[in-house]
């Protein structure tokens, strides 16, 4: 059994990656990853954002990615694995300082963009991330693509591992996600999200809106009526 936080699907947000976040949608989520530093995020948003997250009850995840803040950390690069290793324990290492006057915990860690895919379909990624995430961190909970390497390597470190799944993306004929720039890779109809929930209904633990999205606080709150719909439990 990966699931690592109760029994139900749980709805997750990145955030402190843009300069206005809606607290509203923040405040729909069960976790909250913030940007440390590699694609987004400084001292002053990662404080925000874990002030938001404590003041809303979420839980508290690191959300690391390759160090390119041009690119958002949209863009794939060939980082060796050591490299990869150190970039991403700074980056959870700089959360941690943030977190830890304030009394937080981070429980869980998910990679962003380029990074988050390279993880799943690279078992050296998987782990060169995973290792430095929990350099800094110790032991968390790893949050990513169901099947996927960083599944695989979580579950022979017997780490907690919460598949995800996304409310706002399509995906294409393999199961991963089609790039944002693609036609029609971007949801933004509630309607049509709570319909991409419902088929991912027992094949994942979290559910993701993204901030960015366009009407992303009308897809978290049918995201949000959904999970709590008695046929979800």
């Amino acid at each position: 059994m990966r699931r690592a936080v109760g029994d139900r699907v749980l709805l997750n947000v990145d955030c402190g990656e843009l300069p206005e976040e809606d607290d509203e949608l923040l405040g729909l989520a069960d976790l909250l990853h913030i940007a440390c530093g590699g694609h987004a995020g400084d001292e002053g948003s990662m404080r925000r954002a874990m002030r938001r997250a404590l003041g809303h009850g979420a839980r508290i995840g690191a959300h690391p990615s390759h160090v390119d803040r041009e690119g958002f950390g949209r863009r794939a690069l060939d980082v060796a694995p050591a490299t990869l290793r150190r970039q991403v324990r700074a980056q959870c290492e700089a959360l941690r300082a943030i977190a830890e006057p304030q009394g937080a915990a981070i429980t869980h860690v998910k990679l962003h963009g380029a990074l988050y895919h390279a993880a799943t379909s690279d078992g050296a990624v998987a782990a060169a991330t995973s290792d430095g995430a929990i350099e800094a961190l110790g032991q968390v909970t790893l949050v990513g693509a169901p099947g996927g390497e960083l599944e695989v390597w979580a579950s022979r470190q017997g780490l907690p591992f919460l598949a995800e799944g996304f409310a706002d993306r399509r995906t294409g004929p393999d199961g991963r996600l089609l790039p944002r720039a693609a036609p029609g890779a971007v949801v933004g109809d509630p309607g049509e999200a709570r319909d991409i929930v419902r088929a991912l209904r027992g094949r994942v633990d979290t559910i993701c809106v993204h901030a960015d999205t366009p009407r992303a606080l009308e897809i978290a709150r049918a995201v949000r009526e959904e999970l709590c719909a008695p046929s979800a439990r």
